[in-house]
Parts: structure tokens; C-alpha cells; sequence
């Protein structure tokens, strides 16, 4: 197992995970991703903010970081934390608890970039997210109503989400 940076060649690959997440979304909850932009995700690959997670020669699970963001977080929204966003697993590598070993990557890379807190949300009140994040350590912080803004991806439009956040030592 090993974790890098995404990279321009896994984009095919990014946007499978991604609509198999999403069909396995819209069969369990009434919140599911939209269709992400391209522009958007080549320039968190460009960036060096989006990552897999691999197993022997297969991307298991993918996610991005950014470092602010204030457009979820408003008030609460600070330079200590690191801020996880599109969280998936290979429908082949599902229910392997992988986000265990994604905390530890994000410890160790909160650590080597001073920051004291990993965060997360969620779109929705997903009490089986709720109950899962929370069994690896993140505190649930509650919903909050987002505004509509033209800087966020369309499930993000006006909607309520679940905050996360896990201290670090």
C-alpha cells in the first residue's frame, strides 16, 4: 500500500470512482455528488491537493485537501487545519476501512505542514456517516446551512452539511 499525488493520466480513472460513488450514493441516501468539473480536478491535480490511495498497482481510494475553506466553514474556517474533501473507495476496495489508513497519511502530512486539525463534511444528514466518521475519531460538530455560492460544486448549493474535525496531538 502506498499513497501519492494523482496525476493527469489517473483522470479517467478519478471520474469512474467518482460515478460509481455516485450511483452508490443515490441508492442508499438523498444526497449524492453531482457530476464534478473537470477544471476543477485537474487543477487540484496540478496542485498537488488530490491523491490515491494504492494497492499493489490499483488506486483504491481517492480524496483532496485543501489548506482554507471558508465557503463550508465560514466563521469556524481556520489556517490550522487540513480540509478533506470527495472521499471514495473502488467499489472493489469498499468496506475495507482504508479511511483509517487516509488519518494516518493525513497526520503525518498535518505535522510536516504545522497544522493541528484534520476536517471533513458531509452534504446531508447522514447518520451512517455521522456514526462512521465519528467511530474513527472525528468529533461531529453539527449541521450548518451553506449559502448558495458560484465557487461551490452544485450538492454544496445552499445545502446543509455535517462538519467533522479531528484534533491532533
Amino acid at each position: 500500500m502506498k499513497i501519492l499525488n494523482c496525476n493527469i493520466r489517473d483522470i479517467d480513472n478519478i471520474f469512474e470512482m467518482y460515478a460509481d460513488a455516485t450511483k452508490y450514493q443515490k441508492e442508499r441516501v438523498t444526497d449524492y455528488w453531482p457530476k464534478f468539473s473537470e477544471k476543477m480536478v485537474k487543477a487540484e491535480i496540478i496542485n498537488k491537493k488530490h491523491f490515491k490511495l494504492m494497492i499493489n498497482e490499483n488506486i483504491a481510494c481517492i480524496w483532496c485537501i485543501t489548506f482554507n475553506d471558508p465557503l463550508i466553514w465560514g466563521n469556524k474556517n481556520n489556517n490550522e487545519s487540513i480540509y478533506f474533501h470527495r472521499i471514495a473507495a473502488h467499489k472493489n476496495y469498499r468496506g475495507k476501512n482504508y479511511i483509517k489508513k487516509i488519518i494516518t497519511w493525513g497526520k503525518k502530512y498535518a505535522k510536516k505542514n504545522n497544522k493541528k486539525y484534520l476536517r471533513l463534511d458531509t452534504v446531508g444528514h447522514n447518520r451512517k456517516l455521522i456514526e462512521y466518521y465519528t467511530k474513527f475519531g472525528f468529533k461531529f460538530l453539527g449541521l450548518t446551512k451553506l449559502s448558495a455560492s458560484k465557487e461551490l460544486p452544485d450538492h454544496y448549493q445552499s445545502a446543509s452539511v455535517c462538519l467533522f474535525e479531528k484534533e491532533l496531538n
